[in-house]
């Protein structure tokens, strides 16, 4: 398998640890609390605002984690099938998961607005360039069968 493969996959890999950090994080936030009777499970089957601000924010970040990234997914996969890793595309998912890792930072700490956009924005930006860049190479650019 060549180098840049193995890099995307770990980009790959970067990101589902991201997810499942988000998750245990935030299980340690709701857990203990539903667990020890302070927050009722009446009041956290409808909707998240019976818990702190802080569990909210690691829930939100979650949510978070299935909308940008379920694209970045399937880029990758693709890149994977066809055999188009190259470092273009290993840049570019390194870049994409650095800026999730930035935005769930803010997300989940001191939510700043302006921050947060910015690298939510930048990620989306280099996903969008991923996916322009597979459409390119892989429809334009590659040799006819």
């Amino acid at each position: 398998m060549p180098l840049t493969a193995k890099l995307l996959i770990l980009a790959l890999a970067a990101q589902v640890l991201l997810t499942f950090a988000i998750l245990v994080l935030m299980g340690r936030e709701r857990v203990p609390r539903i667990m020890s009777g302070e927050i009722p499970m009446a009041d956290i089957a409808v909707d998240r605002t019976a818990y702190p601000l802080r569990a909210r924010l690691l829930s939100n970040n979650f949510d978070n984690q299935f909308q940008l990234p379920v694209l970045f997914y399937i880029a990758a996969l693709l890149a994977l099938w066809t055999n188009g890793v190259g470092w273009v595309e290993v840049l570019l998912a390194w870049l994409f998961v650095v800026l999730r890792y930035i935005h769930a930072a803010i997300h989940t700490t001191s939510n700043s607005l302006l921050p947060r956009f910015s690298a939510y924005t930048a990620g989306m930006i280099v996903l969008a360039a991923l996916w322009v860049w597979l459409v390119l190479r892989l429809v334009v650019l590659a040799p006819s069968i």
